[in-house]
């Protein structure tokens, strides 16, 4: 009698492609439906919630770019005409219509009066007799010289910025120069931050010589709050769960009630101390997602269902998402998968990662099935350096390079390699 064969155990699911993966991950970000206005000082970083429209001309009038001499250049024909000057125009304050066979001291940003069509600038020019009564012209000016014209830069009626642009400094201005003291936006995402481990101590807390064996300080709660922060989070910060599954569970429902993203890192494999997982899968749904790529394979998306009771929209579960523990993993996943999540969420557009393409001033002989982000440093040469030491713990490498090489999987990479280079400004903007 044949022996019977243990079962086999069942097929690993294969890796999922991390550009797959944002789009199953951006399907679930319904945006935000709730609107707020916010003083246009603070609203840096914002999402704009409706089209912004021009109720006046930028600028208002045509005026000068330089300073120097408003003239009406039938009166200007040749290089050395002699102008008295009938006017001095100001920012600010009102002109005269200009008198023909005259010309008008003016200043930047000040409006041109009525029948001027040029502006010479003073260093074209030479005073007569030094009292500022009349102007030597040394050039002729071309039509419209050192003008700008009224509404050249915004029309009115127009739209200036779009709903679901994410305000920037230069934006702002623009809507102060519209006379906007608030903005209408979105509402801030409500994130919820915790991470799990009894191994994890907070700096401060514990000195480096009062370490208990296999103890760990607490890093990527650091960088994961200010990453969330600068996205326009409001961040609450859960601190350090044990773990134990009473409390993973407590700490699970309180945030779910009142927040829109559950973010945690670490705890969401398999282990008997790992609670994150069945915890979230007994208060609402887990998708647990194995990503090819490097760092990063280990990542989880999922839902908490909301407390009716609860001051949040109830029929809406909120939002989780489990980062890998190791601090690289958890920084790029965010940059790749989480940061375009909550931009969503806001109802702001989705930036394309757009690589440059760079010579690679190093080897990588060796291939990997998965797509990897290697962190490198741009050289003074124009190329690019790699960290010697890829390690996703080590964190060293984020802050000593300033960007990411996108390599396929698969792929080796040697000396003079054209390779694709995304900065870490673009991923942080």
């Amino acid at each position: 009698m044949t022996a019977a064969h243990p079962p086999s155990p069942p097929a690993r699911a294969p890796l999922m492609a991390l550009d797959d993966a944002l789009v199953r991950l951006l399907a679930q970000a319904a945006p935000l439906s709730d609107t707020e206005t916010a003083a246009t000082f603070e609203a840096d970083g914002r999402v704009l919630a409706t089209d912004l429209v021009s109720e006046l001309q930028v600028p208002p009038q045509d005026n000068s770019s330089m300073d120097g001499y408003a003239v009406r250049r039938a009166d200007v024909s040749e290089a050395g005409v002699v102008l008295p000057v009938s006017q001095r125009i100001a920012a600010g304050h009102a002109a005269e219509p200009l008198r023909a066979g005259t010309c008008a001291r003016i200043f930047t940003g000040a409006p041109m009066p009525e029948g001027a069509d040029a502006v010479v600038m003073q260093e074209d020019t030479r005073e007569v007799g030094g009292d500022l009564h009349a102007v030597h012209i040394d050039a002729v000016p071309a039509p419209g010289q050192w003008v700008r014209r009224g509404g050249e830069d915004v029309t009115r009626g127009a739209v200036v910025l779009p709903r679901g642009q994410r305000l920037s400094p230069a934006s702002l201005g623009l809507a102060a120069s519209l006379g906007l003291a608030r903005l209408p936006v979105v509402r801030r995402p409500r994130v919820a931050l915790f991470s799990t481990g009894d191994e994890l101590v907070m700096p401060g807390d514990v000195t480096p010589a009062d370490m208990k064996p296999g103890a760990i300080y607490n890093s990527n709660r650091f960088f994961l709050r200010t990453l969330l922060q600068r996205l326009g989070c409001e961040v609450s910060d859960l601190g350090i769960v044990p773990d134990r599954r009473d409390l993973t569970l407590a700490a699970l429902k309180t945030a779910a009630d009142h927040h829109d993203l559950i973010l945690t890192s670490g705890g969401v494999s398999v282990g008997e101390e790992d609670h994150i997982k069945p915890s979230v899968q007994q208060l609402g749904t887990l998708d647990l997602w194995q990503i090819a790529m490097k760092p990063g394979k280990p990542f989880a998306y999922g839902t908490v269902r909301r407390d009716a009771g609860a001051g949040a929209d109830a029929d809406i579960a909120c939002h989780f998402m489990g980062l890998p523990g190791n601090p690289v993993s958890s920084f790029v996943t965010f940059l790749l998968l989480v940061r375009p999540f909550l931009l969503a969420l806001q109802g702001a557009g989705v930036p394309e990662r757009r690589p440059v393409k760079l010579p690679a001033h190093f080897d990588l002989p060796r291939a990997d099935r998965r797509r990897e982000f290697l962190r490198v440093r741009r050289n003074a040469a124009g190329g690019l350096d790699l960290f010697p030491n890829q390690s996703s713990g080590v964190l060293t490498s984020a802050v000593w390079g300033d960007g990411l090489v996108d390599n396929p999987a698969g792929s080796t990479i040697a000396q003079g390699d054209l390779v694709s280079y995304i900065s870490f400004a673009d991923l942080l903007a």
